[in-house]
């Protein structure tokens, strides 16, 4: 820990002589990578004594942006930033584009030279003149604007004209020139613009506005434009730094890729390797959505491989549904393997690991290990013979030895600042037989040493994966190079977070064992078995998954409203409308005839006209139902229900007035309420109720149950709660309608359909629901918070 504290204590000192400012010095050093990067490229310039911040900053700028396939020519571009004959951003962005195109190739200096602008000056003089002229050309437009007139857009002009200026001089001339044409900032040119508003749609008594879903960005188009070509897998990608100065620059020869290639077609290889220890969560549909969809969009093949290292944790239940659910999401596996299927190859290839000094079996307890680890202290057995640990690892092969008494490691780096190159373990002891494997093998690989070998062996492109994995691409790309195998490209993204619930396999089992929740699918789940029983479609799953990207930005949690909307978006165009009372309260129809039933036309769809297949019949009779919450004795100016002396619209039917209402015998409760119709409707009241009737004279309505599911957490964040998560949990996560009421026509419902049920939300009919009685499960709400805040 001193040593550590030392090393950071002259970086520090090193970025601040380059002429850092102190909190950007800071920051880089608490990012290792960005620390080795910045140090390497102090010294390859040759200022270690320090520079000009002007050069500094540009330097910095290198050692955060420059193109990783070019890093051979990195001296060539320090030299031109010390020398200042690349003094600007632009000039440094444009050397950036250059070596990225040129990757490892050589290049004639005089190209680099002119596509950088090099020894072209940009006086002031040059700016104002051009600033002017581009003002003038849209002066009305500046002028009606003001200070509203996109700034951005006039640097855009600016630069396509003089592409070398300094930008810092062409923004200080621009807002130079707003001033001098407009004049001062006006209170009014800080006022919003006035939008025009949209007629808001009356349904029933409640307001809703009409939410416009905003064009797609560029992003959700294509979220899969800038991955590379398989053709360009020979360019440097990765740098690994070694305690002793090493640089592994990780990369694939031509006669590698040229192999690869050919053994591909040149198509786009990915592949989703899930655990086969749980059930897929909505965190497993963003992997899906990049995996598949990538080889899909480059027209190649995504493999769905299971990462079936661990025989303890695996069940054939697991497997079979994520085959299911992969299934149910839309994607199609080129092929299904399991890691099992190369126990074989990979059993060899630790054999050929230990021959070429870079595996040995140790006798270090976990704990031990851990220490070790902690301390940065090689192991005692670390530098054994190699022919002693192939002894063992044969021996821990056959079984001769115990469970825990050995290891195999790979030989790391036990002095790096990646804790995930401290000589990871590779294989273990387990006698335990294996789910795919049978009892042929005690020793099994860890996931850091099977993972990147699978891939190489199945040819993958593209190995792309959550953050939380980048600092394991040292260990990847180094093992693949200490065996001579195919380099795939390794990319990770953000991974998805959404808002009241947790995404951790390890808390979804406790909720699920400990019964807080109904198994695996319980809709209150993010599992995918869960949003697929609450009626979610897949398809609004990816449209989500879509609409937030597959950037790398960390740490952000998705608002479960932003699903919902996508949810609400798709339901509200295929789910037909139909009428339920979830809490029936009894309305006797006065002057109506006990033996009379009107069959009534009823709408699927708001808009639907005249189609047959668009309307539905609901009886109206002398009993109706509306909901208990739609009735109050005391009315008021805010209340569209039913009140004493107060008229309704009954929806499709008819306006009704209370004239009577029965009290039980506590004088509170109401137990039936009495009401007059207007057959003419020349009432127009304002409020809409919802209702069901008896469809024939003493016959209850279809009586079915209707479970009403809301967020399982209270907070936004549980899994931040540390161990009192469990105390977070919604108490009115589930409710329960056992005896709601329901039009005749639902009662040819089947499972798995889904309605809107009118003023309450989305439903779907559940697994639960019996040839007696049918059982719904409440998908969505009707409230949509998130779509005013755009998509």
């Amino acid at each position: 820990m001193v040593k550590e504290d030392e090393s950071r204590g002259k970086a520090l000192e090193l970025f601040l002589k380059i002429g850092l400012d102190e909190r950007t010095a800071k920051n880089t050093v608490a990012n290792n990578k960005v620390t080795s990067n910045l140090t390497a490229v102090i010294h390859e310039a040759s200022v270690t004594d320090g520079c000009d911040k002007s050069i500094g900053n540009l330097l910095y700028s290198v050692a955060t942006k420059y193109p990783a396939n070019a890093l051979v020519h990195r001296r060539t571009l320090l030299k031109y930033i010390v020398s200042s004959k690349i003094k600007t951003t632009a000039q440094l962005d444009a050397s950036f584009t250059f070596f990225s195109h040129t990757g490892s190739e050589s290049f004639k200096l005089h190209e680099f030279e002119e596509a950088c602008g090099v020894g072209v000056e940009v006086s002031e003089e040059d700016i104002e003149r051009t600033v002017s002229e581009i003002f003038e050309e849209r002066k009305s437009s500046i002028l009606e604007q003001r200070y509203r007139t996109n700034v951005g857009e006039l640097f855009g002009h600016v630069r396509k004209k003089l592409p070398w200026a300094d930008q810092k001089n062409v923004k200080q001339i621009i807002d130079k020139k707003m001033l001098a044409v407009l004049g001062e900032r006006t209170a009014a040119d800080d006022e919003k613009p006035a939008k025009k508003k949209e007629k808001a749609v009356k349904v029933e008594e409640k307001k809703v506005a009409v939410v416009t879903a905003p064009q797609p960005s560029e992003e959700e188009l294509n979220p899969f434009k800038d991955f590379p070509r398989p053709e360009d897998n020979f360019k440097v990608h990765t740098e690994i730094f070694f305690s002793d100065d090493r640089v592994l620059r990780c990369c694939n020869s031509k006669e590698m890729l040229n192999k690869h290639l050919t053994a591909t077609g040149g198509k786009v290889f990915t592949r989703f390797p899930p655990e086969p220890n749980g059930y897929l969560h909505i965190g497993h549909a963003k992997a899906m959505f990049v995996s598949f969809g990538l080889a899909k969009e480059r027209s190649g093949c995504c493999y769905l491989r299971f990462d079936d290292t661990n025989p303890e944790a695996e069940k054939k239940e697991y497997i079979d549904h994520i085959k299911e659910i992969v299934d149910w999401m839309g994607w199609k596996p080129f092929k299904i393997t399991y890691a099992s299927d190369y126990f074989q190859e990979l059993y060899d290839l630790a054999v050929e690991l230990i021959k070429r000094g870079h595996a040995y079996v140790d006798h270090q307890t976990p704990d031990e290990i851990k220490e070790y680890r902690e301390k940065k202290m090689n192991s005692p057995w670390r530098d054994r013979p190699v022919a002693e640990s192939l002894k063992l690892f044969e021996d821990m092969r056959r079984g001769l030895i115990e469970e825990g008494k050995a290891t195999l490691r790979m030989k790391q780096d036990m002095q790096s600042d990646n804790y995930n190159m401290y000589d990871l373990i590779a294989y273990r002891i387990k006698f335990t037989p294996h789910p795919h494997a049978g009892d042929k093998w005690c020793v099994y690989p860890s996931y850091d040493y099977a993972h990147c070998i699978v891939d190489s062996l199945e040819n993958i492109t593209h190995s792309l994966c959550t953050l939380e994995f980048e600092t394991r691409r040292a260990s990847y790309y180094w093992l693949l190079h200490a065996l001579d195998l195919y380099q795939p490209y390794v990319w990770e993204y953000s991974r998805l977070n959404v808002t009241n619930t947790v995404m951790s396999k390890r808390k979804l089992n406790y909720l699920v064992t400990a019964k807080f929740v109904d198994g695996w699918d319980d809709p209150r789940l993010m599992t995918l078995a869960g949003l697929r029983r609450r009626g979610v479609t897949s398809t609004s799953i990816n449209a989500f998954v879509r609409g937030i990207g597959i950037t790398r930005s960390d740490g952000s949690t998705i608002r479960l409203d932003r699903l919902e909307y996508h949810i609400r978006e798709e339901l509200n165009k295929t789910a037909p409308r139909t009428m339920v009372v979830l809490y029936p309260l009894k309305v006797v129809i006065t002057n109506l005839d006990a033996g009379s039933v009107m069959d009534l036309e009823a709408k699927k769809w708001p808009d639907a006209q005249t189609d047959t297949s668009a309307i539905y019949q609901v009886p109206f009779s002398k009993v109706v139902y509306i909901e208990q919450s739609d009735f109050r004795m005391k009315d008021s100016k805010d209340y569209y229900g039913l009140a004493p002396g107060k008229t309704v619209m009954l929806r499709y039917a008819f306006p009704i007035k209370c004239t009577n209402v029965i009290l039980a015998d506590d004088k509170e409760t109401v137990v039936e309420i009495h009401a007059e119709y207007d057959p003419s409707k020349k009432t127009k009241p304002k409020g809409v109720l919802h209702w069901v009737a008896e469809s024939s004279h003493g016959v209850d309505p279809l009586q079915v149950e209707v479970r009403l599911f809301d967020k399982l957490f209270l907070s936004e964040s549980p899994a931040e709660l540390g161990n009192d998560w469990l105390d977070d949990l919604n108490p009115h996560s589930k409710v329960v309608a056992p005896c709601a009421y329901a039009v005749p026509s639902l009662g040819e419902a089947k499972v798995g359909d889904r309605f809107q049920f009118e003023r309450l939300g989305y439903f779907v009919v559940d697994r639960d629901s019996t040839s007696e009685k049918l059982v719904f499960n409440r998908t969505v709400t009707l409230r949509d918070s998130y779509g005013k805040g755009g998509k």
